[in-house]
């Protein structure tokens, strides 16, 4: 086979379409670190060629290999160009702090660069079904952050953010009752929610102290958090907003009236405290139009297209079924003892229309004490209880 020929197999067909990791890279101009940040936040993955030996233009050398296009793709996208002004940044920071000119550090770190994912996301899900479908890895990453201790692994400014946004679903989930199983297993507590129609599972670690493995790259994790992060906080406002409730979520002016406490500051500090009060789980939520007493009415069924009357009479057992569900702690009250764990159980018991409290000891939120006679029931986890009420279970 001439020369020419043997070189020209290499650069037509199937081995045109892919590139190698460290060309992509230096097309980018960016470093190995910024390029994987940059791929994970667009969603761009390696592929296996079919014929990885005439990609790799007869090497058999292992090599990972992107498409061709998705480079090009990402050759528009304005955070490179952030990158890039982030680098020229760190250099300029680091020689003011040589010479010692803490003015010049003071102005660069307030002129610091700054990039958003919200066109990201946009791209990524055109439709807000398509966000819904792709939040159980979100939501599990998030949980995981949010019980991270504060310290150098991770930003204390993600942990809070992770927080607050796994307390606003939660609240969501409750206010609209849309949780549908549990399950209880050695990596935490799996949890089911119908969503506008979609199943969301998501994983909740135990709140146990853990230390940090150290064979995990947590600037990996960081970066898929930064991305799932924005996804979940657009998906929070959407969300809050399609049943009428108000966002950032307020808590109504009746419960916040309840959760007040004589020494709030023993708990927490005065920035935190209305997050702890949401947090707790206990208390309704404000709506933007308040809604009415009596709104729930006998809707009428009718068969759907193609539907025969059987097949309606099994949807509406199946949609009593659910009705049933939803309401199943309805009208009774529950007291936490502080040996249980309080959110899991305060999250379930609410979601089905329950009422829950604890000791005012233990954490914010506790609407009524122990001694109060309407209670049905008390969760206990220790051998003896001191005082015993003949109506609670």
């Amino acid at each position: 086979m001439p020369l020419h020929c043997l070189f020209l197999q290499y650069e037509r067909g199937s081995a045109t379409n892919y590139i190698t990791r460290n060309k992509a890279r230096k097309k980018l101009s960016l470093s190995l670190a910024d390029f994987r940040r940059l791929c994970i936040l667009k969603g761009i993955y390696p592929h296996e060629p079919k014929h990885k030996k005439k990609v790799n233009k007869g090497s058999t050398a292992p090599r990972t290999f992107y498409l061709l296009k998705d480079i090009r793709f990402l050759l528009h996208e304005p955070i490179v160009g952030k990158f890039r002004e982030y680098k020229i940044f760190v250099r300029k920071l680091r020689k003011a702090y040589g010479k010692g000119e803490w003015a010049g550090v003071q102005r660069l770190r307030e002129n610091k660069p700054s990039y958003k994912l919200d066109h990201v996301v946009k791209e990524r899900y055109p439709t807000f079904i398509d966000a819904i479908r792709d939040m159980d890895d979100a939501l599990s990453m998030c949980f995981l952050f949010s019980t991270f201790a504060r310290t150098g692994k991770c930003h204390v400014q993600t942990i809070q953010l992770c927080r607050r946004l796994c307390v606003e679903w939660m609240n969501y989930v409750i206010a609209s009752r849309s949780l549908r199983k549990v399950f209880l297993s050695i990596k935490g507590i799996y949890y089911q929610a119908d969503v506008l129609g979609q199943l969301v599972t998501w994983l909740v670690p135990y709140q146990f102290a853990h230390n940090h493995p150290t064979d995990v790259d947590y600037r990996v994790m960081a970066t898929f958090t930064e991305f799932y992060t924005t996804l979940l906080g657009f998906i929070n406002f959407r969300l809050y907003h399609s049943i009428n409730l108000a966002y950032p979520p307020k808590l109504h002016s009746k419960s916040e009236t309840e959760l007040k406490t004589e020494h709030e500051e023993d708990y927490a500090m005065e920035s935190e405290s209305y997050l702890e009060k949401l947090s707790a789980l206990s208390a309704t939520l404000s709506r933007v139009i308040s809604a009415p007493e009596d709104e729930d009415a006998e809707l009428d069924h009718f068969p759907a297209e193609g539907e025969d009357a059987e097949a309606l009479q099994v949807r509406e057992k199946q949609q009593k079924g659910l009705d049933a569900q939803k309401r199943l702690f309805e009208g009774l009250k529950f007291f936490l003892s502080r040996e249980v764990p309080r959110e899991p159980l305060a999250f379930v018991i609410r979601c089905f229309g329950g009422q829950v409290s604890w000791d005012q000891s233990l954490c914010m939120g506790s609407t009524y004490n122990a001694t109060d006679e309407t209670i049905t029931h008390q969760v206990v986890d220790r051998p003896n209880v001191d005082k015993k009420y003949i109506n609670r279970y």
